[in-house]
């Protein structure tokens, strides 16, 4: 019961967010987040106002990172890949268990120990290995061949970083870097490379950087909003989590956008766009882009089911459809 209401309280169903498991309830106990009011020590009964109180935090996400650790098949659901992927950041040395526990699984197989991962670690893949085409790791399809195959595990003590990828890991430029080297007496000591071209060890720079709030743990994707106008004027608010959106450089050319999206609010996108004219984005917000308007002849070209389960659903439009937000919805379609 107290599981089931935390995963409530964590909203709309995440592509890169587990349920609250009941071991998870008995982690969040042990760390001081709810008191045991009996049962079981793994599994313990909870007061019902005090999971409210919880669910009710607006750091619940961060919280469940921080205390409940993961086993393989939640951790691929963390990070929003395969099981396959997952087990192959394991192989290449980019995670590491924190712990491990026994599962009884009977005439399934007996008593199986299953590495536990931090979740923390997990959800920082993405932004401490800024070299990775994590978007074709998110998209492979079900049975494929994982895109970090052809990768070469890390060797032990030698996994490094020069400072242009510690930038591209802080967003920054490399002169940034530069100077934080030079301004923080506690940035990490080279551990090889040249003068020139210093490495450094990478958990070590990962833990600076998360110290000195140069880079945080992600909670979920980043998202786009939009707003869509179907017809007879019907307005819907819509969600793309890990937004792609590329604007076409001529107005002849065809601007595309995709993200993850749920099974019902994919059907509703479909149906407004299926019309004569398509739909119109009375405002599309996405990080990294000023907002923007398109007006008419919206429609989905394309709904890929990943071999993770997640829904990637493409919208595309004529270059020249595109407008400011405040002309948004102003102009009948195009013919």
């Amino acid at each position: 019961m107290a599981a089931d209401r935390l995963t409530q309280a964590l909203g709309a169903p995440l592509r890169c967010r587990p349920r609250v498991t009941a071991a998870a309830v008995g982690q969040l106990a042990r760390a001081g987040l709810l008191v045991r009011l009996g049962g079981d020590v793994e599994f313990p009964d909870v007061h019902p106002e005090q999971v409210a109180a919880l669910g009710r935090r607006r750091d619940l996400p961060a919280l469940l990172d921080r205390h409940v650790p993961l086993g393989p098949a939640q951790a691929a659901r963390r990070l929003g890949v395969r099981r396959a992927d997952f087990d192959a950041c394991v192989r290449l040395g980019w995670v590491a268990p924190v712990g491990s526990v026994e599962i009884d699984y009977k005439r399934q197989g007996g008593v199986t120990t299953v590495p536990l991962y931090c979740a923390e670690d997990v959800a920082l893949l993405p932004v401490v290995r800024p070299s990775v085409d994590w978007r074709a790791v998110y998209a492979a399809p079900a049975g494929s061949r994982s895109p970090l195959a052809a990768l070469n595990p890390v060797d032990p003590g030698q996994d490094r970083v020069l400072l242009a990828e510690v930038a591209r890991m802080a967003r920054v430029g490399r002169a940034a870097v530069v100077n934080w080297r030079r301004r923080h007496a506690d940035f990490p000591a080279p551990t090889g490379g040249t003068d020139v071209h210093p490495q450094f060890d990478r958990p070590a720079i990962v833990a600076w950087l998360l110290a000195h709030d140069k880079i945080e743990v992600p909670v979920g994707m980043p998202s786009a909003s939009l707003v869509v106008v179907g017809a007879e004027r019907r307005t819907v608010r819509f969600r793309l989590d890990g937004p792609h959106l590329v604007l076409a450089d001529d107005v002849e050319g065809e601007d595309q956008l995709s993200g993850w999206s749920t099974d019902g609010d994919a059907d509703e996108l479909a149906a407004l766009a299926a019309g004569e004219f398509g739909a119109s984005v009375g405002r599309l917000t996405a990080p990294g882009t000023v907002p923007l308007a398109v007006l008419g002849q919206v429609r989905v070209i394309e709904r890929f089911r990943s071999g993770s389960g997640g829904l990637r659903v493409t919208l595309a439009w004529p270059a020249g459809r595109r407008a400011g937000p405040r002309d948004g919805c102003r102009s009948r379609p195009g013919r």
